[in-house]
């Protein structure tokens, strides 16, 4: 269990999968945590904002072009006080990103600025989780210490099955525990 109070980023990206983020959202917020969850605008093609807010009582995060801090809220400030960085799902277009150092949403700003763990859950179809780039991307991240959980075989929103469903959120929630700063 997090201590009450302690703040958790939460990036979900455009994956089918990120209704299951809502689930694990909230599980954190049950947990203790300060969830603050970070949107890419794919990512709000698949849920709505107030569906996460609904469920942690914090503001929703998203970028603006030109970014507009929400109380104090930039993608440089959110990451001060924060003790894990998850993003879940993890889309193959966002993993590019960070293992290329590309940020122009607020996922991949704040990223950038984040020193803490950072804890990536990949959600996407089995044959691009098996690309040769993506798996590159991965290696990439995982060299400069980026954590991963997931993902599973098992049936993907296309109908195919195979490597690339996001884990279950008690897998990411126990990936939390391991990995956020204490």
């Amino acid at each position: 269990m997090a201590e009450a109070g302690r703040t958790l980023l939460l990036g979900v990206t455009g994956s089918v999968a990120a209704f299951r983020a809502v689930e694990l959202a909230s599980a954190l917020a049950q947990e203790g945590w300060r969830v603050l969850t970070i949107m890419t605008a794919a990512a709000r093609e698949f849920v709505q904002p107030l569906s996460f807010t609904a469920v942690t009582r914090q503001p929703v995060l998203t970028y603006v072009d030109p970014p507009q801090p929400l109380d104090g809220l930039d993608h440089t400030a959110v990451t001060r006080e924060a003790a894990l960085l998850a993003i879940a799902p993890a889309s193959a277009q966002t993993i590019a990103k960070l293992a290329h150092g590309l940020a122009d949403n607020y996922l991949t700003l704040a990223a950038l600025a984040f020193t803490g763990s950072v804890l990536i859950a990949p959600g996407m179809n089995c044959r691009m989780y098996a690309s040769a780039a993506v798996q590159e991307n991965i290696a990439i991240l995982a060299r400069r210490g980026y954590h991963f959980v997931g993902p599973v075989e098992g049936r993907v929103a296309c109908g195919e099955s195979g490597l690339g469903r996001l884990a279950p959120v008690a897998d990411i929630l126990a990936a939390i525990g391991r990995f956020a700063v204490r």
